[in-house]
């Protein structure tokens, strides 16, 4: 999945003779901090509530104000994983995408890669969760793929967690079965360190959902 397969359709950039308060007017509608701005499909920056409120001229044309984010786009091509780094390294809540000749094609917002997200990690797909601790030089996934896949699984999603000055990566996978005693089994008989396990019957995995249905009402989705 890439930049331009997680634009959404519903929002409407702003011209630099626009006016501040249309702005954070446009902000509040759409629930971001973060509104493009762009004329004649020329993305020329991402203004913030804070520029304005700084500026404390809501009256004036957008065009008076300096805009603390210019960077703040991706290309087109670009993965969704670059795509949440730049979100998480600017602190957004919408990011413009742009082609090769820096023309807006539309923006992300928050709220969809959320949504994007959810899908990509199967979280609203039953199943069970398995977190292992491995030594970096021993990770293979394809191998712990076959030891689940062993015992008539599959794994629905992955990711890992690295921590600074560790040899140790944490991974955690989402398997399509809520029974996943099997496949634990199978782990420990192959020397892997299990440090947690949990199946959506689990009262760990209703809050986990709890949790994300709270955030997308938040959201406003």
């Amino acid at each position: 999945m890439i930049a331009r397969d997680l634009i959404t359709d519903s929002l409407t950039p702003l011209k630099t003779s626009d006016s501040g308060a249309l702005a954070l007017g446009m902000m509040d509608e759409y629930r971001v901090s973060h509104m493009p701005i762009v004329n004649n499909k020329e993305f020329l920056g991402v203004i913030s509530d804070t520029d304005i409120f700084n500026l404390n001229a809501f009256d004036d044309p957008l065009g008076n104000h300096n805009l603390s984010l210019n960077g703040a786009y991706v290309k087109e091509n670009q993965p969704i994983y670059e795509v949440i780094q730049t979100f998480a390294n600017l602190k957004l809540t919408i990011m413009a995408v742009v082609d090769e000749k820096n023309q807006y094609l539309g923006a992300i917002t928050l709220a969809n890669l959320v949504h994007h997200m959810a899908n990509i990690t199967s979280i609203d797909t039953q199943g069970g969760i398995i977190v292992l601790e491995i030594n970096d030089k021993d990770y293979s996934l394809s191998q712990i793929c076959q030891i689940v896949e062993y015992n008539d699984a599959t794994v629905l999603s992955s990711y890992i967690t690295s921590f600074p000055d560790s040899t140790k990566l944490e991974v955690t996978l989402k398997i399509n079965r809520l029974d996943i005693g099997s496949i634990l089994q199978t782990f420990d008989r192959y020397g892997y360190h299990v440090i947690s396990s949990y199946s959506n019957k689990d009262a760990y995995s209703e809050t986990i959902q709890e949790r994300f249905d709270s955030l997308m009402n938040y959201l406003n989705i």
